[in-house]
């Protein structure tokens, strides 16, 4: 059964006449976007298109300089990847997930941490610090946070960034099972996604 209070034959993520400014540098100007309950949608550009930019509006971490942006789905409710881990090098794999577990609530974050840690192939080095990790590794440690609590909405910034070919293979695993998941991903590679993809948006 649906939340009360949700409208679920709504779009999860509207934006009409979107922009933002840094100052007088123009990001997005005049966007108009609509992700559906369940789209898949694939934001590509080059490197200061404003990719980065857009998931973080939706994320509600910038505010729009103008227009609107409408996101039906909760803080809790994301699944937020971004170019930076967001991961606490001083703390082991297991207790950064344990962490974030507390911060969303999760009554089974111990087992949901271990289980995101085997599934991501970082069990063994659960109780090494983040801040030995290679490359690679802290990219599936921010992906199992990522996905630790269940996501209604995945907003997900270059998501194979780092990954070696296992690495690849694991997260699209991940996306596979997740097929009721709404996603926004900002991508350099569509083609690594294109079967997933329900739309594309082309940043210039």
């Amino acid at each position: 059964m649906a939340p009360r209070g949700r409208d679920y034959t709504r779009a999860v993520i509207q934006a009409r006449q979107l922009s933002k400014r840094f100052g007088d540098k123009r990001v997005l100007e005049e966007l108009d976007l609509e992700v559906p309950r369940g789209g898949f949608v694939l934001v590509t550009g080059p490197n200061g298109s404003g990719k980065t930019t857009l998931l973080r509006l939706c994320a509600g971490l910038f505010a729009p300089t103008a227009g609107e942006l409408e996101v039906e789905a909760r803080r809790g409710e994301i699944g937020f990847l971004a170019h930076q881990p967001l991961v606490y090098s001083e703390l082991t794999a297991l207790e950064n997930l344990d962490l974030y577990g507390r911060l969303y609530r999760l009554p089974d974050r111990r087992e949901r941490a271990g289980a995101m840690l085997e599934r991501f192939g970082l069990w063994r080095a659960r109780n090494e610090r983040a801040g030995t990790f290679s490359r690679g590794m802290l990219q599936r440690l921010a992906l199992s946070r990522t996905f630790l609590h269940d996501p209604d909405l995945l907003l997900l910034d270059e998501p194979f960034d780092g990954l070696d070919a296992e690495g690849s293979e694991l997260l699209h695993t991940e996306l596979a099972e997740r097929t009721a998941v709404t996603a926004l991903v900002a991508t350099h590679d569509p083609e690594a996604l294109a079967a997933r993809a329900t739309a594309r948006l082309a940043l210039a």
